[in-house]
């Protein structure tokens, strides 16, 4: 094995590094998939600002209000507010292999709840677990990668 044979192998691994750290965070456009129906419901892009993550609906592709819904349910700022362009997730930490400590808002409900952030299929797929309280209690929809 010549010298630089490990240079060249260390070269190819920086190379594919930051499409492998792109998979292995939630910074993304995300397809969230309903999870009573199964069917997708909207497209939403997490970015990342001061170490904290944040969602933002850009278009909803279902909804029992039909194009451009609005947030009935909601209250304050967001009441009677089109659910595209609304920021849905905020303050959402890495912690470990999660990320959490942040909140997620039901645009159907109105209500928000605390969130758990998981990665899942080489970053391919994220367990969105939404809860009160416990994190053993709540729900969960898996959200389908669009881009990184």
């Amino acid at each position: 094995m010549s010298y630089r044979t490990p240079a060249l192998l260390a070269l190819a691994l920086l190379a594919g590094a930051p499409a492998f750290a792109a998979e292995n965070t939630p910074v993304g456009t995300w397809t969230t998939i309903d999870d009573a129906t199964g069917k997708p419901k909207s497209i939403v892009q997490i970015t990342e600002a001061n170490g904290k993550l944040e969602g933002k609906v850009l278009e909803v592709l279902q909804s029992e209000q039909g194009p451009h819904p609005v947030c009935k349910a909601c209250d304050g700022e967001r009441k009677d507010k089109p659910v595209e362009g609304m920021v849905i997730l905020w303050d959402v930490e890495k912690d470990g292999d999660v990320w959490d400590g942040g909140r997620i808002l039901d645009p159907k409900n109105g209500k928000t709840y605390k969130v758990k952030l998981t990665m899942m299929d080489g970053g391919q797929k994220l367990d969105v677990h939404g809860y009160i309280g416990f994190a053993l209690l709540g729900r969960s929809q898996v959200w389908e990668r669009k881009s990184p």
